[in-house]
């Protein structure tokens, strides 16, 4: 009998539970994500055949070990005489909250079906584990199995896994890009700029490089572009608000600078104190904001318009944006008239929580009409 049999004998003995639930815990829901199985499963059978439909979509995923080693927990109490059923529980993608409560609600309902006195948790790690509160709420816990991958103990494997992510980052071109690519351009410019002298100049153009490939490897803006370009309606849609819109945003800036009295100009020579009167800021916004505002809710309608042609479900995000941005607008108008004409500050708060409440109730409609169209396509399936 190996150790960890030991051990559960050892835990289910020392308590006084008789009819024990083996949980195997995905808490991320590899079940379901990778293999399409709808959770709880429960029984040998059924977990077994989980177990291999998830092997066999990802066979480096640890979760089918997982689920095997409950079985075998399964059978060994089984052997000894105890009444016990085996299932497989998930929580969502995301885990958070949403999967806890995921979990309570899939083993309640097992629970209806065997009513255990006891629980024997297994799973592959921490994050699984920290489940065992929530299940501790239904079902007194007696014993708890993790399962240890035995790999990766020779020296060859821990080389063939380093190679396999080295040759990955050489040949792949999601990652060549980016840990080949941006390192070659950083060297290439600092060999030539050696040669020619310019040592002390490069620095400042090597971190503004690295910084702007940080930048857009952060933001995702490389695959946020490749989507806008491909030819498809939605892509062309994309591009043409996007470039009119940053064109609009560009254009807001002399727009301001032609809206400030230049009597005002005149009479602050210095340039500091140009920047820093209120009177010329609140012009400068006066006359920027419309255009501004413009350009912004161009490149926001053009996400919608992409977005509801291509049936994508983030609809609700983007009327909430074009709807903030208009209600936006008044309280910045009285943002710049306080500025402008020495208004009070008290002035800001009706267009402040006339905005506050446009937008809350567009959301509350938009998000009951959302929610009244899934339950109609849940019906409909």
């Amino acid at each position: 009998m190996s150790q960890r049999s030991k051990k559960v004998e050892k835990d289910v003995n020392a308590s006084t539970a008789n009819k024990l639930l083996v949980i195997c815990i995905d808490r991320d829901n590899d079940v379901g994500e990778k293999a399409g199985i709808l959770t709880p499963v429960i029984g040998r059978d059924a977990c077994i055949e989980a177990a291999q439909r998830l092997a066999l979509e990802d066979p480096e995923d640890a979760d089918s070990n997982s689920i095997f080693a409950a079985i075998k927990t399964y059978e060994d109490l089984i052997s000894k005489g105890y009444k016990v059923e085996v299932i497989t529980v998930a929580g969502v993608k995301d885990r958070g909250v949403q999967a806890d409560e995921k979990i309570l609600a899939e083993t309640r309902k097992v629970l209806e079906i065997f009513p255990a006195n006891g629980a024997v948790i297994v799973s592959d790690g921490e994050d699984d584990e920290s489940v065992i509160p929530v299940i501790q709420n239904v079902l007194p816990v007696v014993s708890v199995q993790r399962v240890v991958m035995k790999v990766s103990r020779s020296v060859e494997y821990s080389y063939a896994v380093f190679g396999k992510y080295l040759k990955m980052l050489a040949y792949d071109s999601k990652y060549s890009k980016f840990f080949l690519g941006v390192p070659g351009i950083l060297l290439l410019i600092g060999g030539v700029a050696t040669v020619f002298g310019y040592t002390a100049e490069i620095f400042a153009v090597l971190v503004s490089i690295l910084g702007g490939a940080f930048l857009i490897r952060a933001f995702d803006i490389d695959r946020a572009w490749s989507s806008w370009s491909k030819p498809t309606p939605m892509g062309f849609i994309r591009i043409f608000t996007m470039v009119a819109g940053i064109l609009l945003i560009l254009s807001s800036v002399p727009a301001g600078i032609s809206t400030v009295d230049s009597e005002l100009i005149e009479s602050n020579s210095e340039f500091i104190d140009k920047i820093t009167d209120k009177i010329i800021i609140g012009q400068f916004v006066t006359g920027a904001l419309p255009i501004l505002w413009i350009g912004m809710g161009a490149i926001f309608a053009g996400t919608l318009l992409s977005n509801w042609i291509g049936g994508i479900p983030r609809q609700i995000s983007d009327i909430l944006r074009i709807i903030v941005l208009v209600s936006l607008y008044p309280t910045i108008i009285q943002f710049t008239n306080i500025m402008i004409f020495d208004e009070s500050s008290f002035t800001l708060i009706p267009p402040l929580l006339g905005g506050l409440a446009v937008t809350l109730i567009s959301a509350t409609i938009l998000f009951k009409k959302y929610k009244k169209h899934k339950e109609q396509e849940m019906v409909s399936d």
